[in-house]
């Protein structure tokens, strides 16, 4: 069994940029209607390094040309594949679209808040998914503030990273 061909990195040929490339690639997607399932099945193990899945032509004609073109202009940057990846998961069920959108109040993460609340000094770090407060994980700044406190704070202003209310003009 032959080992997977990897995507080339970034700074490729883009479609349309140069004739030869996009020629031949459209060369390699032409032939494959010519092949048979067996032939396909033989040409997906030589791209992906493993046996083909199933044997529907069109499932596998379709890949393979994605696989072709993907080798040769590079594929999805990281960030696309991050955010197809949050996409799915919000379609199983896994996280709501809230929680994919980052709250751009929040600090960066690990940046260390730092509280005195009565006299006692508490430091709180910023994770990419939440907050610690010694040792403990809370979902949101509020969490914190009423775990220190024992009431309801908002979590920003707790922490001295909202204004307080302005006072009305008349």
């Amino acid at each position: 069994m032959q080992t997977a061909t990897k995507p080339k990195p970034q700074g490729l040929p883009r479609p349309g940029e140069d004739a030869a490339t996009d020629g031949a690639v459209l060369a390699q997607l032409a032939a494959m209607q010519k092949l048979s399932v067996n032939e396909l099945k033989a040409k997906w193990e030589a791209l992906f390094g493993t046996p083909a899945p199933n044997n529907a032509r069109a499932f596998l004609e379709l890949r393979i040309g994605y696989r072709i073109q993907e080798l040769t202009y590079g594929g999805l940057t990281r960030e696309t594949r991050r955010v197809l990846d949050l996409l799915a998961d919000e379609v199983e069920g896994k996280i709501s679209r809230k929680n994919m959108v980052a709250d751009p109040r929040n600090p960066v993460v690990g940046t260390r808040l730092v509280r005195e609340w009565d006299g006692a000094e508490h430091t709180v770090t910023v994770l990419r998914d939440g907050y610690d407060w010694q040792g403990r994980k809370f979902r949101s700044l509020s969490a914190v503030a009423k775990a220190i406190t024992g009431t309801n704070w908002n979590g920003f202003r707790f922490f001295g990273m909202r204004e307080k209310k302005r006072e009305n003009r008349a």
